[in-house]
């Protein structure tokens, strides 16, 4: 995924509660499912930023020769500007791009 396309606040604002609970109808819930999707979020990033510096990374094992690599430094500076993977989780989740189920109300409503 692009987060770069992403257009959300890249600070904490303040917003409605009720907004969070509309597809739950449960405030503990809702945080469950934007903690989940922002920790798949962050893996994402992780790996994509690991695969990225991983091209610059030298063969050698000598402390002498580590250097600055520019271009790990802007690679590193382009993720350090992103949105937090918790801001990214909250604009999926208020725009409907989250998908979600809750597998014990499923079990319940069995019975």
């Amino acid at each position: 995924m692009d987060y770069k396309k992403v257009k959300t606040e890249t600070v904490a604002v303040t917003r409605n509660i009720e907004d969070f609970t509309k597809g739950t109808n449960n405030m503990y819930e809702t945080v469950s499912i934007l903690s989940k999707r922002s920790n798949q979020i962050s893996l994402e990033m992780k790996e994509e930023l690991k695969q990225k510096i991983s091209e610059f990374t030298s063969t050698t094992d000598n402390l002498e020769e580590i250097f600055e690599n520019r271009e790990q430094i802007e690679i590193a500076k382009y993720y350090e500007h992103l949105p937090k993977p918790t801001l990214i989780a909250i604009h999926e989740y208020l725009n409907g791009e989250v998908f979600f189920r809750n597998p014990h109300k499923e079990h319940q409503d069995d019975f």
